[in-house]
């Protein structure tokens, strides 16, 4: 394939996720003003949300990059099916997400602590981290494995769809669930 064709094969195959994937952040931010009003209630939430939106990003983006190295070479297939490499990609992954939204948790609320600024307590900050996570985790893995499947099957490189597919499910379910789980542990919390 010419360099012109390649170019224009990569932009005809991104372009539309790309568009999918900006409206997906202007829904992000618009569930982020809904966080704003809990920020009296546990102080120094705002700190996580960054965080947690770029981890989701980083723990998913390999996990695509594994998918799609996986299906270029043949060695998974694009279904949900038992394949011991999609297995351990997943539960890999399944576990990377949920542990790093707890260190998030803690971390923040160490940070906090050393420099003097208010914040929620550990336990609720950490709940809030560990409830986000399990539910984007798991929405994350299914939306990930079937967008990309979806799309081989279509014949879309997997390489061009990975990055915006997980922006897009990142910050859509990660603000959707960080919304939800501050809303539960105040509740459990009262």
């Amino acid at each position: 394939m010419a360099t012109g064709d390649e170019f224009w094969s990569i932009y005809r195959e991104a372009l539309p996720i790309l568009v999918i994937a900006l409206g997906g952040g202007l829904f992000a931010g618009l569930v982020l003003e809904g966080i704003l009003e809990s920020v009296e209630r546990f102080p120094g939430l705002l700190v996580m949300v960054p965080v947690f939106l770029a981890t989701r990003g980083n723990v998913y983006g390999a996990l695509g990059g594994r998918i799609s190295s996986g299906l270029h070479q043949g060695l998974i297939s694009p279904r949900f099916e038992r394949n011991d490499r999609l297995i351990n990609a997943v539960v890999a992954s399944f576990v990377n997400g949920i542990g790093i939204s707890i260190v998030i948790g803690v971390i923040t609320w160490l940070a906090l602590f050393i420099i003097g600024w208010d914040s929620a307590a550990l336990y609720e900050f950490v709940g809030i981290m560990l409830i986000a996570g399990l539910l984007t985790s798991v929405v994350m893995i299914v939306g990930l494995l079937a967008i990309i499947f979806a799309g081989y099957k279509r014949g879309y490189d997997p390489d061009n769809l990975v990055g915006p597919i997980v922006t897009t499910l990142g910050d859509i379910f990660g603000m959707l669930f960080l919304l939800f789980s501050i809303g539960l542990v105040e509740v459990l919390v009262g």
